[in-house]
């Protein structure tokens, strides 16, 4: 398949930083643009064959359901936007943690950047997924572990919502899970340890982040940056506490990513956009 419209946002989301913000006119009419282009491009009919996705060049994500939600919500204009600022930074991170891999999209799309990729998903159906979609890919530069990341070593229990489950979570990271629900227990690694490894981490755990944030020190920052997604105002304010108790710079996309100075500043849910945390004093979408 040729070129088509989600290749474009991507080339064209880092010079449009100034209207990355949720609430944002421009950015609410390209991200109903980008679910129509990603539904027809990589909705129910797709049949598995590669498709150019912009700087990336082309890729396999076959079409899978997952509850009320599907591999199509993968395309999302907010992830686009994240894939251009991997591509933007490509020269500057080298080594990129995948916390959160679900079906392995952002993982695919790091290796095409040319990053060392580690990817970690907790969910055994999910992550047997990713697998295959970073074979049918040719991921060679990707180390992939069935397992969650948290504050430390061990095993704790993980809740797969069996109505979307892209919900699914460590048990107590979400308040009252609803509908029909799957419990067993994963294997967790610690988030310092990752950190000396990494240089770069995407974080999407479904409310887990505060716990795998506040477990952090200013020295873990000094050569590693993250995107991240908070799940509520609960883990924002925590979240916000504890990065100006250690005094290392946040980010937000809901205000087109400048320093959060307040809490007003800050994610309160994956609806207004991501967090991006660096001990870097500014952020330019093309470079940090």
């Amino acid at each position: 398949m040729g070129k088509n419209f989600l290749s474009d946002l991507i080339e064209l989301m880092p010079s449009l930083s100034k209207h990355h913000a949720p609430d944002d006119g421009l950015h609410q009419l390209l991200k109903k643009m980008a679910r129509k282009e990603a539904e027809e491009v990589f909705g129910t009919s797709y049949r598995s064959q590669p498709v150019e996705f912009g700087p990336f060049g082309k890729i396999i994500l076959p079409y899978h359901p997952m509850g009320t939600t599907s591999s199509v919500n993968l395309f999302d204009l907010d992830e686009l936007i994240i894939f251009g600022f991997y591509w933007a930074n490509r020269q500057r991170y080298k080594k990129v943690a995948d916390i959160g891999a679900n079906l392995g999209l952002h993982s695919i799309v790091l290796g095409r950047c040319g990053f060392k990729v580690r990817s970690f998903e907790p969910d055994l159906k999910h992550y047997e997924i990713l697998k295959k979609n970073l074979m049918l890919n040719k991921c060679v530069n990707t180390q992939v572990k069935n397992m969650a990341v948290s504050s430390e070593a061990g095993e704790k229990e993980f809740i797969r919502v069996l109505g979307n489950t892209t919900g699914s979570h460590l048990a107590g990271s979400k308040k009252n899970p609803y509908g029909q629900l799957e419990r067993f227990w994963v294997k967790t690694q610690p988030i310092r340890d990752i950190m000396s490894w990494a240089d770069l981490l995407k974080i999407d755990v479904e409310g887990h982040e505060k716990d795998i944030l506040l477990a952090t020190q200013k020295s873990d920052w000094q050569s590693t940056d993250a995107i991240v997604e908070v799940q509520s105002p609960q883990n924002a304010r925590a979240i916000f506490k504890h990065f100006k108790r250690i005094r290392i710079n946040l980010f937000s996309q809901k205000t087109n990513w400048q320093k959060v100075s307040t809490l007003q500043d800050m994610p309160n849910g994956y609806r207004e956009g991501s967090l991006f945390i660096s001990r870097h004093t500014k952020i330019d979408f093309g470079k940090v």
